[in-house]
This record gives C-alpha cells, sequence and structure tokens, in this order.
C-alpha cells in the first residue's frame, strides 16, 4: 500500500526561503502510530537524497499529524528554484510504500 493510499491528506509547503514542511494528516490513531513508526529519517534521505542529519520529524499526537522538515534543494526564488510554494514536494512522499 502506498502512503497516499493510507491517510487523509499529505501536503507540502515552504518553512522560509531554506527549508520545506510536508505535513502528513491522518485521519485516526491507528494510522497515525503506523506512519510514525514507517515514516524514518533512513527512508525519507533516501527519497530525498538528503543527508539525516538535515531531517527533523515532529509527530503532532492529540492532531494526529506528522511534520517532516527538510532542506529545500534550491533557495526558494532563485533562478533554479522551480516551485516557489515548495507545493511539489509532498507527491514524493506519497507513493512512498508502507507495509
Amino acid at each position: 500500500m502506498r502512503l497516499k493510499e493510507l491517510v487523509k491528506k499529505i501536503r507540502s509547503k515552504n518553512a522560509g526561503p531554506f527549508l520545506l514542511t510536508i505535513d502528513i494528516f491522518c485521519s485516526n490513531r491507528k494510522t497515525f502510530e503506523t506512519i510514525i513508526q514507517k515514516i524514518t529519517k533512513i527512508e525519507i534521505s533516501r527519497l530525498y537524497k538528503i543527508p539525516k542529519k538535515q531531517i527533523e520529524i515532529f509527530p503532532i499526537k492529540d492532531l494526529f499529524i506528522v511534520k517532516i522538515t527538510i532542506p529545500r534543494p534550491n533557495i526558494q526564488g532563485s533562478s533554479k528554484d522551480r516551485d516557489l510554494h515548495g507545493a511539489s514536494f509532498g507527491i514524493i512522499l506519497e507513493e512512498l510504500k508502507i507495509k
């Protein structure tokens, strides 16, 4: 099963000009607990090709949300930036296979 089939919504957005935040919205506690066990810095590092030490994962238990912060591949608004709002980065995570 892919992550997008398990959760309510996945979105990404800017967290300043140098960082991105990816939010995973779960519909219940059971799904949330599964996600926080499966979404690791190792998986994020592999998917986004960034070092584990640059990844932060924040589970918000009361809201069933997992927030992931990663560095932007290019500074927001630079000539190499192809996603000014950071909205397309969550799509990569949607395809993650959850066993």
